[in-house]
């Protein structure tokens, strides 16, 4: 894994040494700049694969690349497409580059794998800067004038560059806890997003940008008419081609994250009949949040090197740290363990698998089973009651469930999608609304009145293009990447992204149970015990921590002067502060976390 960055019409050494210095923590092993007329491409690199000879920028017939992430069927694309070809390394980066000289942007069909890249085109002075499928290597551009830039961290970019706050940008992330697709905090800056290549023209900076990915092309396509077995094993067989590829290609260790759920599980399950005593890594809490006795269960069962981290004692000490790596105000608490399990995971690897994407292509919430049964069609009737009735006061509890159900029913657009994932401040606090939030309304409105989807399609679609990409593979990179570990997701491969939108619905979910064909398959792979378990993830005990470990903090970031009176109403914060808000403790955690985060980054911009 690297880091990469470029400048159009600003070679400053100041601003490329900016630049430099701040994606050293994403390729500490080497970095290496080229310099052709007014464009600096800079390259850090982490090396993985082809380590003696895969430095960046590569040079190819007149064209550059640098290139964050991986191909993972570089090989076959040499001897299928590429036989022609005389290569001088073993780098999947050489592989990319000729793909590109051969194909152009129809290159992009061919390619498996996870990946940001940049080619400087000296015969077309064009620049070239493209996504993988899912998003889930990181890709920022900021423009300005007659400067453009690009990086693969928003602190590198922000670091470099005066950037302005886009305050509609951080009101609504606070809304919807992620920022909307391309959005970010600085009006100047935006993400490329998922399945996208940009062209730059480096002479006027006119920017052409164009999807060759998009999931929901899937949804819309027949569904496969396949008995349960055979869908079964055609994930199977999916998953564990994309398993063997993450885990091959590779010249050092490759590790895995293990919760207590099924995803993480089945894919240590895979991976130890390719790499035996694999290194496994969870997150060991104490109370009620600790699931590392069911990680242990797996990591028994296949005699993995298993590895558990104790954390609380750590949030109060590291918070600011751990928080200010990604560069705008992230309030996804599960950001404090990915960190620390990632810390000690690269004690022993450089590389591990992880399970993301899973749930969101599956089923593996709870929020789905209403509505692949159209339960939320009858609710609305009964939704009304909602300002009837307590607020629920248990997380888990059936109450909690029935009363978020009812609440979600009668919501459309985006108050139907806050309510149903993120749901901080839901039924809480009256944001006023703004160009972003009606812009994410718009896009939500619009996948929600397909008439060709299932209720269920709708929703996983939107869970994966708005909340996989913009706050969990966002809270992998980041955490990973802030100790030079590369995380890989099998399930998000090629062929499991048009593979799970074709399946029936009642493969996902089934009576109640979510995740149904996964949890057939865990039959074969996993101990009993875990085959039926609710989704797992690293989970924190946010109210304790709110509570008790960073109640000081709480109370020295969210005073009178806090900034974060500017987007919120100083007098919300104090009720809230002071218990005055009808809702239960984890809800108001869950506020007063996101209240926290935001603090910290406008204190320190």
């Amino acid at each position: 894994m690297c880091g990469i960055a470029g400048v159009v019409n600003h070679n400053n050494e100041a601003i490329l040494k900016k630049l430099r210095l701040a994606l050293l923590h994403r390729g500490p092993d080497a970095q290496d700049d080229y310099t052709h007329n007014n464009i600096s491409l800079i390259h850090t690199r982490l090396a993985i694969q082809d380590i003696k000879n895969g430095q960046q920028p590569f040079h190819l017939e007149n064209c550059s690349i640098i290139f964050n992430g991986q191909i993972y069927n570089h090989l076959e694309l040499r001897k299928q497409h590429l036989p022609e070809v005389h290569f001088r390394t073993q780098s999947d980066t050489e592989t990319l580059l000729a793909m590109y000289l051969k194909f152009s942007t129809d290159m992009f069909q061919y390619l498996e794998g996870m990946f940001a890249f940049a080619i400087l085109d000296q015969n077309k002075n064009q620049l070239l800067l493209a996504r993988d499928r899912a998003g889930k290597k990181p890709l920022y551009y900021y423009q300005k004038a007659q400067v453009f830039a690009f990086a693969s961290e928003l602190n590198a970019l922000k670091g470099a560059f005066a950037c302005t706050i886009n305050h509609e940008a951080i009101t609504s992330a606070l809304r919807c806890g992620l920022y909307f697709k391309e959005h970010t905090p600085y009006q100047e800056i935006t993400t490329l997003t998922a399945g996208t290549y940009l062209i730059l023209n480096i002479a006027e900076l006119d920017i052409k940008q164009e999807h060759y990915f998009n999931l929901l092309d899937y949804y819309q396509q027949p569904k496969l008419a396949l008995p349960l077995t055979e869908a079964i094993t055609q994930v199977e067989h999916s998953l564990q081609k994309a398993i063997t590829a993450r885990l091959l290609s590779s010249e050092l260790e490759v590790g895995a994250f293990l919760s207590g759920g099924i995803d993480s599980g089945l894919i240590v399950a895979m991976a130890s009949a390719i790499q035996p005593k694999i290194k496994t890594f969870t997150v060991k809490f104490s109370g009620n949040y600790d699931e590392s006795h069911l990680a242990k269960l797996t990591a028994q069962h296949y005699h993995t090197e298993h590895h558990e981290l104790e954390i609380a004692m750590h949030v109060a000490e590291d918070l600011e740290k751990i928080l200010l790596n990604y560069g705008e105000p992230f309030v996804d608490s599960s950001a404090i363990p990915s960190y620390y399990v990632a810390k000690a995971a690269k004690e022993h690897v450089t590389v591990v698998l992880n399970g993301d994407g899973a749930d969101e292509l599956f089923g593996g919430y709870r929020r789905y089973v209403p509505l692949a049964h159209h339960w939320i069609k009858y609710a609305k009737h009964f939704s009304k009651f909602t300002t009837l009735l307590p607020k629920p006061r248990h997380k888990q509890s059936k109450y909690t469930y029935l009363y978020r159900l009812l609440s979600m029913a009668k919501k459309q657009g985006l108050d139907f999608q806050t309510s149903s994932i993120q749901d901080s401040f839901d039924d809480c606090y009256k944001f006023p609304h703004n160009n972003i939030d009606q812009e994410a309304d718009y896009y939500i409105r619009e996948i929600q009145n397909l008439p060709n989807l299932s209720l269920l399609d709708k929703k996983l679609y939107l869970d994966f293009s708005i909340n996989l990409f913009g706050d969990l593979l966002v809270k992998m990179d980041i955490a990973t990447m802030a100790h030079a570990l590369e995380a890989r997701s099998p399930f998000l491969a090629k062929d499991i992204l048009t593979l799970a939108p074709r399946l029936p619905d009642q493969y996902k979910i089934h009576g109640t149970t979510t995740k149904y064909i996964l949890r057939q398959l865990a039959k074969k792979y996993l101990p009993e015990a875990l085959v039926n378990q609710p989704k797992r993830g690293f989970e924190v005990p946010l109210k304790s921590w709110i509570d008790h470990e960073l109640a000081d903090k709480i109370q020295s970031y969210l005073n009178n002067n806090a900034c974060i009176n500017n987007y919120i109403n100083a007098s919300f914060i104090q009720k809230l502060l002071n218990k005055k808000i009808a809702t239960s403790d984890e809800k108001r955690a869950k506020m007063l976390w996101s209240l926290l985060a935001t603090e910290i980054w406008l204190r320190h911009v």
